[in-house]
């Protein structure tokens, strides 16, 4: 029997296991002996191939959906560096921009002079402040703000 469902194996091209042959038509599978004996049992539906059991994707898209959601994010799920989900150059890049930004809105509402905005400018190129809050911190402390009267 085993050297029948080696044939029929070949034949279907799957694996031995996959190979699934009716019980009640043991003794026909039995007293095959060619290959197109095999051919003829598969042809009446006494010898079959077995579906695959493949792995479930169903827990894997619940996980997909929660995170997408912003669940499962938290730092205890988190694996590699400080630099791994956001590098180095990217933030950098998200804060000089954001600086400048905020330099240049300053300047255009004459908040700032020029030659204040330059100073500012020239220190946030050169890593002196860590965030928006730092610079407005660090423009008050200095009172670089421009004088109003009226």
């Amino acid at each position: 029997m085993r050297s029948k469902k080696r044939l029929a194996a070949s034949i279907l091209k799957v694996g031995v296991s996959r190979v699934w042959i009716d019980p009640e038509y043991l003794e026909d599978v039995e007293a095959a002996i060619t290959r197109d004996d095999i051919r003829r049992l598969i042809r009446e539906g006494i010898i079959r191939r077995l579906p695959s059991e493949s792995q479930s994707r169903a827990r894997a898209r619940l996980l997909a959906a929660k995170k997408k959601k912003g669940l499962r994010r938290g730092p205890g799920s988190r694996k590699g560096s400080k630099h791994a989900t956001v590098g180095r150059k990217e933030r950098w890049m998200n804060r000089i921009r954001a600086l400048r930004r905020r330099l240049r809105i300053l300047r255009e509402r004459r908040v700032i002079t020029t030659r204040t905005y330059r100073m500012l400018y020239l220190k946030a190129k050169g890593g002196a402040f860590q965030s928006l809050a730092d610079l407005e911190r660090y423009i008050r402390t200095h009172g670089l703000r421009r004088r109003t009267f009226g």
